[in-house]
């Protein structure tokens, strides 16, 4: 449904779907002060939302992104993303993890989220669905869908042979990585790995979310970055939290300069 002038007096049936009770009480109270809004169903789960959307095609959805059962991501791929004319995601992840929904989402709420910030969500939410319906929107949401598959896609953990023995290591366990001629050297710790790989290679293997390359011979984990200190030319000192010192050669620096919001 849009809401163009021929239809301005129609109610926005809306979806909310969040697994934790305060949150859909709170989303709930800020709604009813609306007479534009309908509420047509509460969710709990990714399962019951898939069957409420397929069944109700609402206009509007506050859909959580972490559900127990099948996440927000899974829900909007089970339904396809047509069903619904507007979606505002709710989250908890952090601002650096949502860098790359604001490109593609309409809008979303960060949780603990006020109520002015509510009502920015929800005022955007209404002038799209006035608007024509928008192909641009979906394809930025498709877009947004396709980036979570590829990241789903990556390695979650390598498997490294070494002296007859075979270990598995949790990608998330690496805190930094570099070149070792043939090899790469993996810094997981106080332990250390050698793995046959090209730095090209693992790199395209492994989420970029999380692991971002910042000199030809160095991919560091952003969660163990402590601090950044700048050098000559547009370099940066890369500090880990154990102390490790690393460099940001400037051809990789757009990626953790635009990550920490910091000047170029």
């Amino acid at each position: 449904m849009n809401l163009n002038a021929q239809n301005l007096s129609a109610k926005i049936r809306t979806v909310i779907v969040d697994d934790e009770p305060l949150a859909r009480e709170k989303i709930r109270m800020l709604l009813q002060r609306e007479p534009e809004i309908e509420i047509i169903d509460e969710c709990t789960n990714g399962q019951e939302a898939i069957a409420t959307i397929k069944k109700e095609f609402p206009d509007l959805l506050f859909l959580d992104i972490q559900m127990p059962g099948a996440d927000g991501f899974e829900v909007l791929r089970k339904v396809g993303i047509n069903r619904v004319a507007a979606i505002v995601f709710v989250t908890a992840y952090d601002q650096h993890a949502l860098r790359a929904f604001e490109f593609h989402a309409l809008d979303y709420l960060l949780k603990p989220f006020a109520a002015r910030r509510f009502r920015e969500a929800l005022q955007r939410a209404k002038e799209h669905l006035r608007r024509e319906p928008n192909e641009q929107f979906n394809r930025q949401l498709l877009a947004l869908l396709n980036d979570i598959n590829r990241g789903l896609q990556h390695d979650a953990r390598l498997m490294i042979k070494s002296g007859g023995r075979v270990v598995f290591l949790k990608t998330g366990q690496i805190d930094w990585i570099e070149a070792a001629g043939n090899y790469v050297l993996l810094h997981a710790g106080k332990d250390s790995h050698m793995l046959h790989e090209t730095m090209n290679h693992i790199h395209a293997n492994l989420d970029p979310r999380q692991f971002l390359r910042i000199h030809r011979s160095t991919i560091v984990n952003v969660e163990c970055i402590k601090e950044l200190q700048p050098l000559f030319y547009g370099d940066y000192q890369v500090i880990l939290k154990d102390g490790t010192k690393l460099t940001l050669s400037r051809k990789y620096s757009h990626q953790i300069t635009q990550l920490f919001q910091l000047p170029m």
